[in-house]
């Protein structure tokens, strides 16, 4: 009799363990990183003219060649175009900002970058400060807002601090990290694509990339314009798609406005 109520009453030692405890080990109840990069927002929350953005998993940037600058080696204001991948303009983009940023602080200047619907709605502003994008000034490194619709922060891009690779962070409007962005030891793409790995927050898998896409030789030498591809996941929130095109004109900027950095 007493064994059978010894066997009855339940050594405290494993209680915790015991199926409906709230104490069970951690290996045992593997938990799903929560995706931030993941939609989550109904079609009709979507930030106005973002509607179409959100059934892409490719985006193509084509920069529009400026006449003026292959002629004569002077700086414009970039224009670019952003299509979809059966090669149809779906947004178009200007960059703002003074002939002064251009020609003396052209690869780290400031911008403003408007981008418009084809009906000439601006729903993406993209805002850079000047700040440095060297690894020896870890302190003022790049970062870039971007807002849609204007004047509603959708995310930021934040380049982060390595010695040996290219390195960015996306944020959310809360800025909290939602994905990173690695580039390879050398971005010079001699006769090759140019890749940056879009990473989860851990890094241990690739969901996209940005590919800065070899133009020829005589493209590459003589001007600066260049071809960027977008991939991502189709259900990639529509916000960080906008980010994302942020980040590749952040990229343009830093590792490709000078032509030769294209060879």
């Amino acid at each position: 009799m007493a064994s059978q109520e010894s066997q009855q009453q339940t050594n405290p030692v494993f209680k915790d363990y015991l199926p409906g405890s709230s104490g069970l080990p951690e290996q045992d109840n593997p938990v799903e990183p929560i995706s931030l990069w993941k939609q989550t927002s109904h079609a009709h929350n979507l930030p106005p003219g973002l509607e179409y953005l959100n059934q892409l998993d490719r985006i193509i940037i084509h920069q529009q060649v400026e006449l003026l600058e292959a002629i004569l080696g002077t700086e414009t204001c970039s224009k670019y175009e952003i299509k979809n991948h059966l090669g149809q303009r779906v947004y178009f983009a200007v960059e703002e900002n003074g002939c002064f940023d251009r020609n003396l602080c052209s690869p780290i200047r400031s911008f403003t970058i408007r981008i418009a619907d084809n009906s000439g709605r601006e729903v993406i502003t993209v805002n850079r400060p000047l700040r440095c994008n060297s690894c020896w000034f870890p302190c003022f490194l790049q970062e870039l807002e971007v807002q849609s619709p204007p004047g509603t922060i959708a995310g930021y891009v934040v380049q982060n601090w390595d010695p040996f690779l290219p390195k960015f962070t996306i944020q959310n409007e809360s800025k909290e990290d939602v994905l990173k962005i690695i580039g390879p030891y050398a971005t010079c793409g001699c006769f090759e694509d140019v890749e940056f790995e879009v990473k989860v927050l851990n890094e241990m898998s690739t969901i996209g990339k940005i590919s800065k896409y070899w133009s020829g030789f005589v493209n590459n030498v003589f001007t600066n314009t260049a071809n960027f591809g977008i991939q991502v996941p189709v259900d990639l929130d529509v916000k960080i798609k906008a980010v994302m095109i942020g980040a590749c004109f952040l990229i343009d900027l830093m590792f490709f406005e000078n032509s030769l950095d294209g060879l």
